[in-house]
């Protein structure tokens, strides 16, 4: 069953030094605190679920219906609701607030964020054509994808064919992004790698659903530190 996610900003890139003079690069991710505006019950809905506002928003930015149901709430306007489908409810009560602290004792996330918009893309920059000969009577179609579709039979080109096209500005899952470091007063978490998106991007990020055996990196150093003073056996 789903776990419950938070959402953040991605502020930007910097990195991390160890004492093995490692250096990695990590992504900042702010994060936002989560409260729960509505607890979704199996008899009304047939599902169970909660649902979750994260971020400010003014009132006069509100539907009047929105405005009723942050009233009969009784909480403050949320910018985005999202629900999260969880296996029981018993564990949250509506006007809960829910921070870093969820991923206290994760090492690893998933992350899902939408990747930076690329606009319009030919054929070699979107699917890694290689293109037109550059020679042999070619002319004024180099970078262009060629044939698309075949003779009077079938007589139409295939739903999917990969041609030129909007590129970038999709929804996108990273699995298994190691948590470096978090900063709990800061609201800061500092994933290793890049992550999809630009800087300011929404990030939902949420504890890893596939069971890894990986070393995180500062495992993988007391491994190697284990190793180091351990005395080798002497050859006779």
């Amino acid at each position: 069953m789903t776990e419950i996610a938070l959402i953040g900003k991605k502020i930007g890139m910097t990195r991390e030094f160890y004492k093995t003079g490692q250096s990695i690069p990590v992504t900042v991710v702010k994060m936002e605190k989560a409260r729960v505006i509505q607890i979704i019950e199996q008899e009304k809905r047939g599902y169970k679920a909660v649902q979750l506002g994260f971020g400010k928003i003014k009132n006069s930015k509100l539907s009047k219906a929105m405005k009723g149901f942050y009233t009969k709430k009784n909480t403050e306007p949320k910018k985005k609701l999202q629900e999260f489908r969880v296996g029981k409810t018993e564990n949250y009560k509506e006007g809960n607030e829910f921070g870093l602290e969820i991923f206290k004792d994760v090492k690893f996330v998933d992350i899902k964020s939408k990747t930076i918009g690329k606009g319009f893309a030919g054929v070699m920059k979107r699917h890694n054509f290689s293109g037109l000969r550059a020679s042999h009577g070619v002319s004024v179609s180099h970078r262009s994808h060629g044939s698309t579709g075949q003779r009077q039979d079938p007589g139409k080109v295939f739903k999917g064919k990969k041609m030129a096209g909007h590129m970038g500005n999709k929804l996108r899952t990273i699995q298994n992004i190691e948590i470096i470091k978090s900063d709990v007063e800061n609201s800061l978490l500092y994933l290793k790698g890049s992550i999809p998106g630009s800087k300011n991007a929404e990030v939902l990020v949420k504890k890893a659903i596939k069971n890894t055996n990986k070393f995180t990196i500062k495992e993988k150093i007391e491994v190697a530190e284990k190793a180091k003073k351990t005395p080798e056996k002497k050859k006779k």
